[in-house]
């Protein structure tokens, strides 16, 4: 049985982590503050990522016009018909959450703090986003409770990164990181397989730049091409290829045998709105793909980490 493991699972599960953290279920519940990102209002540029949805890949967090309470207990509700002794996170996801005043988010967080069996904290942010006095915060909230930071990147390759609008460098990326393990605070960082053009030895790449930091965990995610984004009017024009099934569980496992087995993964594959996505349709089976990735690594009879 691969080392962090009490399943099948031949990676580094979120469940098993938190289990061994916290000796309980622990469910992330998806939180939307409102807020908007640096290169949507035009600091670093404009737009935002071309792939990101209206919800700023949010789709299964709360309603922004309801207050952050409300979201908190409409999405706790649901979890505990079928987990009913589960404790929570609270995963403030779309958009940039870091965007804001310190105040307005020490307020936000209060409130989920206060809600009965929240053990965490869980912000979705970018590099660019977090200032001097944001970063004393967050060591200053690290220390309150259990702290996650989520920090986009996507990709190292420097052309797909302007492709994609992201308005960030890869050395403010690897700054911030090191700043935020300064604080002892766990950094997640978020990669997506299959944007136009890469190839698989970039996304390779990709992870084994990531193996080589500091970081607890990382989300894997399928490029999926939604409705009313510049990725759509893209692929419209340019018909990029766009990864199979099997590609994209091919290079999901070569990705898993590079990365340190203490590295948790949170997601080896992303859950888009159905009514939404353009392609690839086979996103929407999302526990086939990860069955079809458990059954390739039995396969070959590979775990996390066995190519180091």
């Amino acid at each position: 049985m691969f080392k962090y493991s009490n399943t099948n699972k031949r990676y580094h599960t979120l469940d098993y982590f938190y289990k061994e953290k916290f000796n309980s279920k622990i469910f992330k519940v998806s939180l939307n503050a409102g807020f908007t990102c640096p290169n949507i209002d035009g600091t670093v540029g404009f737009g935002g990522c071309i792939y990101c949805s209206k919800t700023g890949s949010g789709e299964f967090a709360g309603n922004p016009v309801d207050d952050i309470e409300k979201q908190f207990n409409e999405g706790k509700e649901m979890m505990l018909k079928k987990w009913p002794n589960a404790k929570y996170i609270g995963y403030f996801q779309a958009r940039t959450n870091t965007y804001a005043p310190v105040e307005k988010l020490r307020e936000l967080h209060n409130k989920v703090l206060e809600q009965d069996n929240v053990v965490g904290i869980s912000i979705a942010t970018r590099p660019d986003a977090i200032s001097d006095e944001c970063l004393d915060y967050l060591e200053e909230l690290n220390k309150k409770t259990y702290l996650q930071i989520e920090l986009g990147l996507q990709t190292i390759k420097e052309e797909t990164t302007k492709l994609i609008n992201r308005c960030h460098s890869l050395e403010c990326f690897e700054s911030m990181v090191k700043e935020l393990r300064k604080r002892n605070i766990d950094v997640i960082v978020h990669i997506i397989n299959g944007l136009p053009y890469e190839t698989k030895e970039d996304m390779l790449n990709t992870v084994r730049y990531l193996n080589k930091l500091d970081i607890q965990g990382i989300k894997i995610h399928m490029l999926s091409i939604t409705k009313d984004t510049p990725l759509e009017i893209m692929y419209e024009k340019e018909k990029f290829h766009v990864l199979t099934k099997e590609e994209y569980i091919d290079i999901v496992v070569d990705q898993l045998e590079l990365l340190r087995p203490e590295i948790v993964i949170h997601r080896v594959t992303g859950d888009p709105k159905l009514e939404d996505l353009i392609e690839p349709k086979w996103l929407i089976k999302k526990f086939c793909v990860m069955n079809d990735i458990d059954k390739e690594m039995v396969r070959r009879n590979t775990y996390q980490g066995s190519k180091l």
